[in-house]
């Protein structure tokens, strides 16, 4: 492996401990400050704090599946932690680092707040969408999401991911 290539793998572990670190500390925050209380207005009508405990996934969905949730994650974690170390170490991927280094920290984000408390804590509530009340892991996973599809379906080409490929690689022409 390269220098360059532990280089990257060096900074996207350090990402994504920034990134976790930052989650975890507004969810301390959101306990704290929000637990018990009513909702707190950032933008009246707008956007407001809101403490919820979530026992589900997105939304809500499927509630009371802890363990199916953490197999998740960690098969996320897994998937996505093989593809940055399969990267190439050229600048074009730097995007592809980025994001997935957002989606892990979602991830893991999440995942802790499974396994501490057996729910993930939520507060941030756009009132006038009535949005479903989420917090910053989801929305480092969806802006990576977002972004993702738009790389993969606008900038890169197949050509351009042939690191993840699993063909088998032909060494001789079948006549």
């Amino acid at each position: 492996m390269s220098l360059k290539k532990k280089i990257f793998l060096f900074l996207d572990l350090l990402v994504i401990a920034g990134l976790i670190i930052l989650d975890q500390y507004t969810k301390y925050l959101a306990v704290i400050h929000l637990k018990d209380k009513p909702a707190y207005n950032i933008i009246s009508g707008v956007l407001e704090l809101n403490y919820l405990e979530n026992q589900g996934a997105a939304f809500g969905m499927l509630p009371n599946q802890k363990i199916f949730f953490i197999f998740v994650a960690i098969v996320i974690t897994s998937v996505v932690g093989y593809v940055l170390y399969k990267m190439p170490d050229k600048k074009k991927y730097t995007k592809l680092h980025i994001l997935f280094s957002l989606i892990v920290a979602g991830s893991i984000g999440n995942m802790i707040d499974r396994i501490r408390y057996d729910y993930v804590v939520d507060f941030i509530y756009f009132v006038r969408l009535n949005f479903p009340i989420f917090n910053v892991a989801d929305i480092y996973v969806s802006i990576a999401a977002i972004f993702l599809i738009i790389l993969l379906l606008f900038v890169y080409k197949e050509k351009d991911l042939y690191f993840i490929s699993f063909k088998q690689k032909r060494y001789r022409e079948i006549k």
